[in-house]
This record gives structure tokens, sequence and C-alpha cells, in this order.
């Protein structure tokens, strides 16, 4: 038997050993239940806690990247803002320095037709003068026509004299060329005078691989090496002839081809056939009206052809220059325009791979903000997740920790 004093009263009670057992057992059940509610309680505070702690660290780790990534956006936002204003500015600067070229080009353009122009305006103020001189020629023969008729009749009355004389005196010359190789005489003579000409070139054609040949080429240039004047003479005489007679016209074919094969710009012909013609002996004739830039001449007129001809050349030497020097400045102008033109197909085709980088990075800008979305999103579906183990967790109790467990109920029990 045990003996229980009541705390309040003071009585005391007897009570067997099962009844005792059960108070006892009641007694340890209560402090039981009491050390696990205190303990489920500090278990929940704890989890609150951690669950509070993890959402604040995952709240703020998401607010960070999304700061980063917002100023990132920004940064690239200035950087294609900086780089489009670039662009533009070098576009109008660009803009700017063509137009001050093409402007440049226009007025030497302009400058030079209006050169043109003032020495065109200056040769006809010459012709126009030389055109006046000669009226004034011609008004002074007329005013002298009477004056000079009895002289003219004295002329005619000597006619058949002067007559006589030439055909002796052409006679005697052409006893002398065909007497010596026309070839060597025209040598000799242009040797003579060789010193009055500079850079000039008067030799032999011996090239004969087109088929055919000239005599002599003549070839003129200037201190820049700049050709000024060329000529294919060919020389024939009634001594180079065989019993039938040629015309000078069988030779002009020929040495107009060998004029073309050679690039030269004139062709002669120094002839003595034809000696009765009066059309050849009158000087210089002009056979352009047939093929360009062709003459026939007596040999006397050798030396005062190639003087004719290379006055004129020099004469014209200043035009061909100027003439050079457009065509030069139209090279250039063609060239910057090509040059304009290549800046521009690379500046465009630079643009678009910089304005594809920028699209790219954009692209990568999106991507990153899906992925923080999708991480935002597991993220919320954890923190829904550990709220349910939360709900979970504060519905645990021993009546349901050890439903289906009896054994461990007897244990807890027993405890």
């Amino acid at each position: 038997m045990n003996e229980i004093k009541c705390p309040n009263c003071g009585e005391v009670f007897t009570i067997d050993e099962s009844n005792y057992e059960s108070i006892a057992k009641q007694i340890r059940d209560h402090e039981f239940n009491e050390e696990l509610r205190r303990r489920e309680d500090e278990f929940r505070k704890d989890k609150e806690n951690s669950l509070n702690l993890l959402k604040a660290q995952n709240e703020n780790k998401v607010k960070d990247l999304i700061s980063d990534k917002e100023k990132e956006i920004e940064r690239l936002k200035n950087e294609l803002n900086s780089y489009e204003s670039r662009i533009e500015l070098a576009k109008a600067n660009t803009k700017e320095s063509l137009t001050n070229e093409i402007v440049k080009k226009d007025s030497e353009i302009l400058k030079l037709k209006s050169e043109l122009s003032g020495k065109e305006t200056e040769k006809e103020l010459e012709v126009s003068k030389a055109v006046s001189i000669k009226e004034q020629e011609i008004a002074e023969l007329k005013a002298s026509k009477q004056a000079s008729e009895e002289s003219f009749r004295k002329q005619l009355t000597d006619k058949d004299d002067l007559i006589a004389y030439y055909k002796e005196f052409k006679a005697k010359q052409s006893t002398k060329m065909i007497g010596e190789n026309l070839e060597q005489h025209c040598y000799t003579e242009f040797e003579k005078v060789r010193p009055l000409f500079r850079n000039v070139y008067f030799e032999k054609d011996n090239d004969a691989s087109g088929g055919s040949k000239g005599d002599f080429i003549y070839r003129e240039t200037d201190d820049d090496g700049t050709e000024i004047l060329s000529i294919m003479f060919e020389m024939k005489n009634e001594a180079d002839e065989t019993s039938t007679k040629h015309k000078n016209e069988d030779f002009l074919l020929k040495l107009d081809k060998d004029r073309v094969a050679k690039k030269c710009e004139y062709a002669i012909l120094v002839s003595l056939l034809e000696m009765d013609s009066e059309l050849y002996n009158q000087g210089i004739v002009d056979m352009s009206h047939k093929y360009e830039k062709m003459y026939v001449v007596r040999p006397q007129n050798f030396i005062p052809i190639i003087t004719i001809l290379r006055n004129a050349a020099l004469n014209s030497m200043s035009y061909k220059k100027q003439l050079e020097v457009a065509k030069a400045q139209d090279v250039d102008f063609t060239n910057f325009e090509n040059n304009m033109n290549t800046f521009k197909e690379g500046f465009a085709k630079n643009y678009e791979l910089a304005s594809k980088k920028f699209l790219d990075a954009i692209d990568d800008i999106d991507k990153t903000i899906k992925a923080l979305e999708k991480t935002r999103a597991d993220l919320v579906s954890s923190e829904r997740n550990l709220r349910l183990a939360n709900d979970k967790a504060q519905d645990l109790s021993v009546k349901k920790l050890t439903k289906n467990a009896p054994s461990i109920m007897e244990k807890i029990k027993n405890s």
C-alpha cells in the first residue's frame, strides 16, 4: 500500500499499487504532452524563422539580379543611342565633306571651261583680225588694179620665157634626183637641219613584221616625253620603177596602212612621179579627202612640209595639255566617285553588322529576363511548397505520428 498526502488539505490517502501506477501514469502523460507541445512550438517557430529568412534572401537575390539586368539594359541602350549619334554625326560630316569636294570640282571645271572659252574667243578675234587685214589687202589690190594692168601685160609678154626657164630648171632638178638615191637625198637634207630640231627621231623604218614598211619615220617629243609630231615617209622616183609608169595614187593605200601600223599621225609621199602633172608640181598637195592626214610633195618641199606640220603641232600643244589636264581631272573625279561609293558600301556593311550585334545583344537580354522570370516562378513555387510543408508540420501530432504504429505508442506511454 502507498500513502499519498493531498497538497491542498493535507489529508493522507492510502492507495493500492494499481491506483498508484494509474496516477503516476497520468502525471507522466501530462508532463510528456506538455514537453511535446513545448517542443512543437519551438520547432514551428524555428521553421517559420528559417522559412522567412530563406524567403527574404531569395527575394533579395531576385531583386538584385533584376536590378543588375535593368542596369545592364540601360547601359546597352545608352551605348546604342551613343553609337547612333556617332553614326548620324559621321553621316553629316561625310555629306558636308563630299558636298565641299563636289563644289570645289565644279568650280575647277567652270574655271577650265572659262579659260577654254577665253582661248576660243581670242582665236576668233585673231581670225577676225586676219580676215579684216585680208579684206583690206583685197581692197588695196582692187584700188591698184588699174595701175597694175600695164605691168601685168608686160608679165604676159614674158610668160613664154618664164615657162621655158621653169621647164629647164625642172629638168635639171629631175636629172639630179634620178642620178642619186631619193631616200639618201632626203636623209641628207634632214641631217643638214637636224641641229634645229630637239628630241627628234628620224630613221629608216626597218620593221616589216606587219607585212610591209615605209621608208622613214619621224617622231618628235617635248622635254616631258609627250609626242608632238609623228610622220610616216615614203619616197618614190622614176628610177625606182619599171618601164610601166605608175601614178602617185598607186602608193597611197599602202602608205596609209603603214602609217596606221606604225601609229604615226601623218603620212607623206615624197615623189618624182608624174613630173608633167600641174597638180603635183604646184607644191604641197593635200590628199586627206582620200586618206586621213596625207600629203604628196616634191623633194624640194620635203623640209618645208616638216616645218609646217611641226609649227602647227607646237601651236596645238598647249591646247592638248589643257585637254589632258581636263581628262585627268575627269579621271580624278571618277576615282573620287568610286572611292565615295566604296566608302558608302563599307559604311553600310559595318552599320549592318553593328545593328545585328545590337539585336543579338537585345535577344540575349530578353532570354536572360525570361530565365530570371522562370527562376522567380520556381522560387514562388518553392515558397508555396515550403508553406504546404509548414502547414503539414503544424498539423503534426504524436497521435498522427503513432497512428498505425501501436508499438511506438506503447513505448511512448511506458517512457
